[in-house]
């Protein structure tokens, strides 16, 4: 089994108590899917959170951190944040986390999309 395997298998019994958990390979790293819908990735061996502007000041107030990707060799901060350190000890105390990732994610799928902006001709 490899490290990646390890993790994967570690976070499925973490998320066990929250529902059927399944992740997919993506980027070098895994997708962690609940009900369709994505509430965290796995990076650098690092479990990351879905997170909104509803759910980022928890995330923040429990010392966690975002998940970082380089874009055009800038830094973009994604809308995922490291799972809190005593969360990834135990089921019971990730399960409120997981929560919180579906929840944001769920409030994202549903979101409207933002009106385009409309083109204005030159005459």
């Amino acid at each position: 089994m490899s490290r990646n395997d390890a993790i994967i298998d570690y976070i499925r019994e973490l998320l066990e108590p929250f529902g059927a958990i399944s992740a997919r390979r993506m980027f070098g790293g895994y997708g962690i899917y609940h009900d369709s819908v994505m509430i965290g990735l796995v990076a650098d061996s690092t479990l990351f959170l879905k997170t909104d502007e509803l759910t980022r000041p928890q995330f923040a107030a429990a010392g966690c951190r975002p998940f970082v990707t380089e874009s055009k060799g800038k830094p973009i901060e994604m809308s995922y944040w490291s799972a809190p350190e005593d969360a990834m000890d135990s089921a019971n105390a990730m399960t409120p986390w997981a929560r919180l990732a579906y929840a944001a994610a769920v409030r994202k799928a549903n979101a409207k999309p933002a009106p385009k902006a409309s083109k204005t001709r030159s005459r």
